[in-house]
C-alpha cells in the first residue's frame, strides 16, 4: 500500500501539501476546527478516499462534498496519506487483493449489499437523495479501491463498516456484487 511504501520524505512532501491545501480548514495540525474535523488517526484510507475522488479540497463549504477531478495526481495524493498516516494510527489503503473483485464472491455480496447499503444507495447502486441536502452517490463508476476506502472510513453521512462488522472477504464480495 502506499502507506506502506511511504518514506521520511514522502511524510515531508505531505506535510507541505498538507500546509498548503488543507491547513485552513483542518488546521494546522490537522486537529480539526470549527470548519472540518481532526485528521489525526484518521488513516491513510480517508486521505486517498478524499483526495482521490476529488472531495477534497473541498471548493466550498456545503452539506456534503462532492466529488469532482481531483486537484492532486497519484503522488501527491499518497504523500499527503503518508503524512496523515504519520499522525496517528487509522484505516490503511487497502491492498489490489483487498479490493479484487475476481477473488470476491458476488451472491453473498448482494445479499450483504441488501441490509446497510441498498437503503441510501439502492439495491443496484444507482445512489438516492437522503436529509438534509445529502445524497448517497452511485457506485457504479467507483473504484475498486474507493467502495473499500469508504466502507473502511464512513465518508459523509455513511457510517463506517471496520473488520469487526463487515469482514475484509466481505467487502470483497460487496465490491464482487458491485
Amino acid at each position: 500500500t502506499a502507506e506502506t511504501a511511504s518514506t521520511a520524505t514522502d511524510v515531508e512532501e505531505g506535510q507541505r501539501l498538507f500546509q498548503a491545501n488543507c491547513a485552513t480548514c483542518h488546521g494546522p495540525n490537522a486537529e480539526g476546527t470549527s470548519e472540518a474535523p481532526s485528521l489525526v488517526g484518521g488513516g491513510a484510507a480517508a486521505v486517498d478516499f478524499q483526495v482521490s475522488t476529488g472531495r477534497m479540497p473541498m471548493q466550498m463549504s456545503g452539506p456534503q462534498a462532492a466529488p469532482k477531478p481531483p486537484q492532486m495526481d497519484d503522488e501527491q495524493t499518497a504523500q499527503l496519506a503518508a503524512y496523515v498516516a504519520s499522525l496517528g494510527a487509522g484505516p490503511a489503503i487497502p491492498t489490489e487483493q483487498q479490493v479484487d473483485a475476481e477473488l470476491g464472491d458476488s451472491a453473498n455480496g448482494a445479499l450483504l449489499f441488501r441490509t446497510p447499503w441498498a437503503t441510501c444507495h439502492n439495491a443496484v447502486g444507482a445512489g438516492g437523495a437522503l436529509s438534509e441536502g445529502k445524497w448517497a452517490p452511485p457506485l457504479d463508476e467507483v473504484s475498486e479501491q474507493n467502495i473499500y476506502q469508504a466502507m473502511l472510513t464512513g465518508p459523509q453521512s455513511m457510517p463506517v463498516f471496520n473488520d469487526a462488522n463487515i469482514t475484509p472477504d466481505e467487502k470483497r464480495d460487496v465490491i464482487a456484487y458491485l
